[in-house]
């Protein structure tokens, strides 16, 4: 099994990875907990960033160069739960650029089963160094861009 298969795959200018439900994502109803849906779109946010940096380790290096220690940190989220997830359902988590900004990436994201949508959000990561906001690399900020649909 490849790393590429473990983190999903980008298509289209969308990323997308599979999550199985288990019984600790459930609550007492046996439907997955609300909170849960934001650790699955936070590994999909995580994957799309690191199959981005495995295509262009150059880009992120020169990023790294340009602002050191940078990170992405959620600013904001808007969320909508559709429909319940349960136990031993395979998800599909979908990651695509809606913008980008000075130090901003606005992302949506779905949590579909088949062709279900669950959950749906809209999520601002701001860039961040050394603790505060920072304008997103040029090569970076292209990058990104790129992926739009």
């Amino acid at each position: 099994m490849t790393a590429i298969h473990l983190d999903g795959a980008i298509r289209d200018g969308r990323h997308t990875m599979q999550v199985r439900v288990y019984y600790e994502d459930t609550d007492f109803s046996g439907i997955v907990y609300h909170a849960n849906y934001l650790r699955f779109m936070e590994r999909g946010r995580t994957n799309h960033l690191r199959l981005m940096g495995a295509e262009q380790h150059a880009l992120f290096a020169e990023a790294q160069a340009e602002t050191p220690g940078f990170a992405f940190v959620v600013r904001s989220m808007h969320i909508d739960y559709l429909k319940p997830a349960r136990m031993d359902d395979v998800l599909e988590v979908v990651t695509w650029p809606v913008a980008v900004k000075g130090a901003s990436i606005t992302l949506a994201q779905e949590v579909r089963r088949g062709e279900d949508v669950l959950v749906k959000a809209q999520v601002r990561v701001a860039f961040i160094s050394e603790g505060r906001a920072q304008p997103i690399p040029k090569a970076l900020r292209t990058l990104m861009k790129a992926d739009q649909i």
